[in-house]
């Protein structure tokens, strides 16, 4: 008999199968996006496209938001783009692991690097070592595999049928709760502990900043703190 561990050693199959869980808030969050996105008077094809190049809950519900609220287009692509820096410093971690493949691959894996991906991915590679660069892309590939059309299919179920989901269902739970399942288990270090304090105070001390400017003001002030803290440690 195939015992779990012996099936989970291919780093492809692992990484869909860890990645799988992920679709109780991605399905739920996507739908959430494409309800928004209709009710601000996108079309349906509109809302898909936005979710399937942009691929970023946060930016998206930041975007949708700020065109809502007439905001002029200079600050919502701002916003957006300030939202995203966290890719960035996703890149900065996975860059020693990803960096010898291919750039066909690496383009891709730009492309499909999301929160929950990052996650998984960066957990994973602390704990296999012996894994080579063909792994490591198997592993975050695989990952992708239920998270991607995960995203996509909520998405589209929000724009195309969020008028007959029930007011009870309460989609917007999904936001937040994605976020803490993958913030929770990453606050390894003072630095991390520090910055995730210093954000979520900023955000609140700063909620009246108009064009949710003050969510920015609060990110890079709990960059600064959680890079100082750093330091000194």
């Amino acid at each position: 008999m195939v015992t779990a561990s012996q099936r989970t050693k291919s780093p492809f199959v692992r990484g869909t199968i860890q990645g799988l869980p992920f679709l109780i808030v991605i399905v739920p969050f996507g739908a959430l996006f494409g309800v928004l996105g209709s009710e601000a008077g996108l079309s349906l094809a509109q809302v898909m496209a936005f979710s399937t190049l942009v691929i970023a809950g946060a930016s998206q519900f930041t975007a949708v938001q700020l065109i809502v609220e007439h905001t002029p287009m200079a600050i919502v692509v701002l916003s957006a783009l300030a939202v995203n820096l966290r890719m960035m410093m996703y890149s900065a971690p996975l860059a020693p692991h990803l960096g010898p493949a291919p750039v066909w691959q690496r383009c891709l894996i730009a492309y499909l690097l999301v929160d929950q991906v990052y996650a998984l991915a960066q957990s994973a590679y602390e704990d296999a070592p012996h894994w080579d660069v063909r792994d490591k892309v198997a592993y975050l590939g695989g990952v992708a595999v239920p998270v991607f059309p995960g995203w996509v299919a909520g998405t589209w179920a929000g724009a195309a049928l969020g008028a007959q989901f029930p007011e009870s269902w309460s989609l917007d739970f999904a936001l937040p709760l994605a976020f803490l399942a993958l913030v929770g288990p990453m606050l390894k270090t003072r630095a991390h502990v520090a910055a995730a304090f210093v954000s979520v105070l900023g955000a609140l001390l700063l909620a009246w900043v108009p064009w949710n400017l003050g969510l920015i003001i609060a990110a890079g002030l709990a960059m600064a703190v959680g890079a100082e803290v750093e330091r000194r440690a």
